[in-house]
């Protein structure tokens, strides 16, 4: 598939088929997280994959709890999804990167030196590139936050300390969806988004 027509067909899928993913298919989208740009080349992001089904129960029961699913009945179609992939970052990979000699001009050997902290966008990064994957793949993915269930997370799945959890990518094969608000709002247009030469001259081509 061609990468514009696959951003095209992006969306985030909050329903999803009782059925596995494929192996294979599950290894080229998350390889395809691995090589998404990272700062320094420093490849800071680990990914966690979730596939066994007490291991995911194990996520929804930490992100979520009887009272919450009861007035999310839609919630029990996304818990379907096969493969959950629990992006992790932290600092400690990039400092340590941008201490060896070809990087210690740059003056980021500590995080707090960072304007921006990179190890955030690179996890963004592995993320788009896993959700552009997974349209080529024909999956329906849910980039989600983690609310609540980091530490729980954490304790069950031996996360280092040095990493913290971004969120958690959803895939598995799309089902019917109920139309939502989300749905329903349309994109913004590029000349109210895209800007040259100064903010709020719109960009023309």
């Amino acid at each position: 598939m061609e990468t514009y027509a696959a951003l095209r067909r992006r969306r985030m899928v909050r329903a999803f088929e009782a059925r596995d993913v494929e192996g294979t298919v599950l290894a080229r989208v998350l390889e395809a997280g691995r090589r998404a740009p990272s700062a320094g080349f420093t490849q800071g992001v680990e990914l966690l994959v979730l596939r066994d089904p007490a291991d995911r129960a194990a996520f929804w029961d930490a992100e979520t709890d009887a009272s919450w699913r009861a007035v999310h009945p839609d919630h029990a179609r996304t818990r379907l999804a096969p493969a959950i992939v629990i992006p992790l970052t932290g600092s400690e990979p990039y400092t340590r990167r941008y201490s060896e000699p070809d990087k210690a001009g740059s003056g980021l050997s500590l995080a707090d030196a960072w304007p921006v902290p990179f190890w955030w966008v690179d996890a963004g990064m592995a993320v788009m590139a896993m959700l552009t994957a997974a349209v080529d793949e024909g999956l329906g993915a849910l980039f989600t936050g983690v609310f609540r269930g980091a530490p729980a997370l954490r304790a069950r799945f031996g996360l280092p300390d040095d990493l913290e959890v971004v969120g958690a990518l959803l895939l598995g094969w799309p089902g019917a969806e109920p139309s939502g608000a989300t749905r329903r709002r349309s994109r913004r247009p590029g000349a109210d988004q895209v800007h040259e030469g100064g903010y709020g001259t719109p960009f023309v081509s």
